[in-house]
């Protein structure tokens, strides 16, 4: 292993920071490379349970130096917050010698929240992300990297501020943004994180150079993606592969290892076309279960079958060496299991996935059907993971229907499995290869 990409393969909430915690362990470096505090990747070990936004995944290894990498969009004040949770409860203070923000991040101001706040179509967390992002494309952004030069620049100021004020009059919003406040909420962003901010894409490039293991943490899914995912209602990064390296400074040979993450089963936040949704008992079975609520917002996900159409469709554009499947756990006590292979829509057939969302909003999907296998509890899952470890079991410490399933997907996707989650702590996890 030496530079691993993790990704989401589904709309997002596989259970990525799971995986990430585990695999740090033998890293050197966890860099997340797009994306900002819309994520939330949730660590569990033994009592205590880790909800993060912004910050990596390793950071629950100590040796592990920690990258927010040139491809996201970082609201300092959250960042804050979360350092200060983690002091609080471990004593220690990461930014201080092992966190870093790259110089090419862009900065989420009071102004991207309070236009973000305004979404009902697509919904989104409303935390800023698309406006810094558009602020960004625009070539109109706010960059760590410049942030010492504006600091006390009156006029880079004065014309920031007319332009905020006159897109939130044209959006009706009754608020204001002041030169005394931008300069205030500045030079606190400055003072505050100065001392992380560096060239991290060339940290990385050296780490790889001497050969130390690096991390890439995607965060949401590649259904979320801008361009790939099933658009509009998706995220404003593009959360796939080709953004990976991209996002923290580093060319594509680098790569290694591409592991996409699949929930058992799917689910997805928010509005747009979802095939295989389940709005029945086994809907809410696998919503309860499965404690499917946001980490970020603590909006009911929905929740459906698997779908292989989405997971072939991701596999085309990522290129997945292997397959960490998550929550297996959650699908014990059903009596069968259902599998999406294609959907029906229009009187047309459809194997991989359309582009256009008015294929999707009626499409039904089909399914091929199979066994359930037993309920067990989070300690009889924690126990049979553990066992399989030791001994070197692989899956065929599983029931015997979970293992079908496994292998009806390996089967039809012809992608490998890395790892299976039988449960939320870390060590509740199989590893396959």
């Amino acid at each position: 292993m030496s530079t691993i990409v993790i990704l989401g393969a589904q709309w997002g909430d596989e259970g990525k920071g799971k995986l990430v915690d585990v695999l740090a362990e033998k890293s050197d470096w966890v860099a997340r490379f797009q994306g900002g505090n819309n994520a939330g990747h949730t660590v569990v070990i033994g009592d205590r349970t880790i909800k993060l936004h912004l910050l990596p995944s390793g950071i629950t290894r100590k040796s592990c130096q920690l990258i927010l990498g040139d491809g996201m969009v970082i609201d300092p004040w959250v960042l804050e917050e979360e350092l200060n949770r983690w002091k609080n409860e471990t004593g220690e203070e990461p930014d201080k010698d092992r966190l870093f923000i790259s110089d090419r991040a862009h900065i989420i101001l009071k102004f991207h929240r309070l236009v973000d706040g305004i979404d009902k179509k697509i919904g989104t967390t409303g935390r800023g992300i698309g406006p810094t992002y558009s602020d960004k494309i625009n070539r109109f952004g706010l960059r760590f990297a410049d942030l010492k030069y504006i600091i006390n620049d009156n006029e880079w100021i004065s014309e920031m501020c007319l332009s905020y004020n006159r897109t939130l009059r044209s959006l009706n919003i009754n608020e204001n943004i002041t030169e005394e406040d931008l300069t205030a909420d500045l030079k606190w962003i400055h003072n505050r994180f100065n001392h992380t901010i560096a060239n991290t894409g060339l940290m990385l490039d050296n780490a790889i150079k001497m050969n130390q293991k690096v991390l890439l943490e995607g965060a949401q899914g590649c259904l979320l993606d801008i361009d790939q995912g099933t658009y509009p209602y998706v995220t404003s990064s593009v959360t796939s592969r080709a953004n990976a390296t991209h996002g923290v400074g580093i060319h594509p040979g680098h790569i290694d290892d591409v592991i996409g993450i699949v929930k058992a089963y799917t689910t997805r936040v928010g509005h747009g076309p979802f095939p295989c949704e389940l709005k029945d008992d086994v809907g809410d079975y696998l919503t309860e279960k499965g404690h499917e609520f946001g980490t970020t917002t603590g909006r009911r996900r929905r929740c459906g079958w698997l779908d292989l159409v989405v997971l072939k469709h991701s596999h085309r554009i990522n290129g997945f060496t292997s397959l960490a499947i998550t929550k297996l756990d959650v699908l014990g006590g059903l009596e069968s299991l259902k599998i999406c292979v294609g959907y029906r829509a229009n009187g047309i057939e459809y194997h991989n996935l359309p582009a256009s969302n008015f294929e999707l909003e009626n499409a039904e999907p089909i399914y091929i059907e199979m066994d359930g296998f037993p309920e067990l509890t989070d300690k009889q899952w924690l126990q049979l993971a553990e066992k399989a470890n030791k001994e070197k079991l692989g899956l065929s410490a599983l029931p015997i229907n979970a293992q079908k399933y496994l292998n009806q997907i390996e089967m039809l996707l012809q992608i490998p499995i890395h790892s299976v989650g039988v449960g939320p702590d870390r060590d509740a996890t199989i590893h396959v290869n």
